[in-house]
């Protein structure tokens, strides 16, 4: 089980003691529309497993100042790149988060998933996979 798993489990615990809860898990129909609209809207853009995998267990995430985006809404995926793609320098990345400090992002140039400095955009930490990207930034939030 990949270790963002874990932590979501802590995120949840923190949001029951408040009264609150996560975000529904995305449905199949939703996640394939979604995939069908980014390739019609963004271009060529695959999605990771691991991010599919994120959202069939929650659809997005707005915890403590980290935005993991989920299919739609405020912070969807789609919605969310189109608008960081209003600057032509953001196009080299697919954006799947950000925080107060942060985009998560993979770098499509050079295939790595990356932490870039809000706004500068320099990058701060690179990650092998999605699963390692998002773990770091559960782990940040936690702390």
């Amino acid at each position: 089980m990949p270790q963002w798993k874990d932590l979501l489990i802590e995120v949840e615990k923190i949001e029951v003691k408040y009264g609150s809860s996560l975000k529904k898990p995305a449905l199949g129909t939703e996640i394939i529309k979604m995939i069908e609209t980014i390739q019609d809207n963004l271009g060529h853009i695959v999605l990771p497993e691991s991010y599919i995998e994120f959202l069939k267990k929650i659809n997005g995430l707005d915890f403590n100042g980290l935005v993991i985006y989920g299919v739609d809404g405020v912070h969807g995926f789609i919605e969310t790149n189109e608008i960081w793609y209003e600057n032509d320098w953001q196009k080299k990345y697919v954006f799947f988060g950000d925080s107060d400090t942060a985009w998560y992002c993979f770098d499509l140039k050079v295939g790595v998933y990356v932490d870039l400095d809000k706004p500068s955009g320099t990058v701060i930490q690179s990650f092998e996979s999605f699963d390692f990207m998002l773990k770091e930034a559960l782990e940040k939030i936690l702390l």
